[in-house]
């Protein structure tokens, strides 16, 4: 394995510059899917990374219920520093698993509190809540029957003229037909598993306002009715909208979401040439994501491969 062990857990300081080529530079439904992937996949090698570092590094401490033979000298070459590596994984490696299970705890539930809040609503695709202060946001499906809902409030209905509130409506259903609730959740994950990410989450935040923000402007046929819908509830006092759930100019940095939806739309290329800039910035980011990839693939083929060796049947 030697020092290649580590390189999933550094690869992720590249995500700041990827972020912010991608997201200024690519079409958001492009943008949103590609960092969620790399998040994904840098947050997945990291934390097997962890899980090599724990299991080589501990083998030898007195105690471990780990079969004797693989503290043998040949396991342990296999890592560099292995006693300070495996002991400081362990720390690591019980953070990651209980902030993944917090956020996901956290997810859950707010879905299920705002799935409670419409007890008693009829069961139809949007559901208005009898509340002064404006908000709206998209509640996917909380159980097996029921079905995606747009959630808003009497405040922000009262807050927008007619073409806005169609643009409302088209933005909410965006975010539900693209799933994007998962996209953030992942990117959330992922941030928690290595905090090196956590740029990536942000940009897959403000990518995926915008992805809706374009869809809806489609649906309605007006840029600008969206540009104005966004703005003036962003200027309304905040509402109670349920914090992890997408949700109408709520997230990520409003003036930027107006200013991108008043400039002509984004061009429809999927992906920028190779012999630019941006080009050469995402083909690295996709090739650190296969170096770091292959890289934990290797260490975990290599310790397995010791490991059998040296335990005997």
């Amino acid at each position: 394995m030697g020092l290649f062990v580590f390189l999933p857990l550094v690869l992720p300081l590249t995500a700041w510059p990827v972020a912010r080529l991608a997201e200024h530079h690519l079409h958001p439904r492009t943008a949103t899917r590609l960092l969620t992937a790399v998040a994904a996949v840098l947050a997945a090698c990291s934390t097997l990374c962890l899980g090599l570092l724990m299991v080589v590094g501990t083998a030898q401490l007195p105690g471990n219920p780990l079969p004797d033979a693989w503290s043998d000298p040949e396991v342990r070459a296999a890592l560099p520093h292995d006693e300070v590596a495996g002991k400081a994984a362990i720390p690591a490696l019980l953070a990651v698993t209980g902030v993944c299970a917090r956020v996901l705890l956290r997810h859950r539930r707010i879905r299920r509190r705002a799935a409670r809040a419409l007890a008693g609503l009829p069961d139809a695709p949007v559901a208005v809540l009898p509340d002064p202060a404006p908000y709206a946001y998209a509640l996917p499906a909380v159980r097996r029957g029921s079905r995606d809902r747009v959630v808003v409030s009497r405040g922000m209905l009262a807050l927008l003229r007619p073409a806005e509130r169609r643009a409302l409506f088209a933005h909410e259903r965006a975010h539900l037909t693209g799933r994007h609730d998962r996209l953030l959740l992942v990117a959330r994950l992922a941030a928690a598993a290595n905090p090196f990410l956590r740029p990536l989450r942000t940009a897959v935040t403000y990518s995926a306002e915008r992805w809706a923000d374009e869809e809806a402007a489609v649906r309605v046929g007006s840029r600008r009715a969206v540009a104005r819908a966004i703005g003036r509830a962003a200027l309304a006092p905040a509402g109670a909208g349920p914090a992890t759930l997408p949700a109408f100019a709520a997230a990520g940095p409003v003036p930027r979401r107006v200013a991108a939806l008043l400039a002509p739309p984004p061009a429809p290329r999927a992906w920028p040439p190779v012999f630019t800039a941006v080009g050469l910035a995402l083909w690295g980011a996709v090739t650190g994501v296969a170096v770091s990839a292959l890289a934990s693939a290797n260490s975990a083929v290599t310790l397995y491969a010791v490991l059998k060796a040296a335990t005997p049947l």
